[in-house]
């Protein structure tokens, strides 16, 4: 008998729903959003889960790496497509997700999505890490000069890199 399996990611415990090739639900339980505590669920089961499938998003890459690590088979689901396939669920819910996933695996009716490789997840981290430190300067100096404009200081045209200078220039002496 073959099982699909739909895992709905969340931060502290992810849904599993297991299905078999009828669409009857087989199992369904909650287990840590951890990639060891997955694989050691699907390694204790007695069922032949042919396919498991998650929708991408921010952890899902990470639980994904670390299923296809232990030589799972992991199909990564396109969001929309299964936020689209969903809507009709009156109720949501994390264990409903789950369910719609496995079924959505069963019929064949979603569309995988690429996992990006850790080294292009690393540089995207950098690049928004550095874009998110940029703007957060770029608040700060406005801050200081609306501060400094309340006093009847102004700052005028200055390069970041004499910033800090011109600052202590004009409150010297205030």
């Amino acid at each position: 008998m073959e099982c699909y399996a739909g895992i709905d990611v969340s931060l502290k415990e992810s849904s599993v729903c297991i299905v078999d090739a009828k669409g009857k639900i087989v199992r369904e339980v909650k287990v840590t959003s951890e990639p060891e505590t997955l694989v050691r669920y699907f390694d204790e089961l007695e069922l032949p889960v042919c396919r498991i499938g998650l929708e991408a998003g921010p952890l899902s890459h990470w639980l994904h790496a670390g299923l296809v690590a232990a030589g799972r088979d992991i199909i990564l689901l396109e969001t929309r497509h299964v936020k689209a396939a969903l809507s009709a669920m009156t109720v949501k819910t994390d264990r409903k997700d789950a369910r719609g996933i496995a079924q959505l695996l069963r019929m064949g009716w979603y569309r995988p999505v690429h996992a990006k490789s850790v080294a292009s997840q690393d540089a995207r981290a950098v690049l928004v890490g550095r874009k998110l430190l940029q703007g957060k300067l770029l608040d700060v100096e406005l801050s200081i000069r609306g501060i400094l404009r309340g006093y009847g200081l102004k700052v005028g045209e200055v390069s970041r890199g004499r910033f800090e200078a011109r600052i202590h220039e004009l409150i010297a002496g205030h």
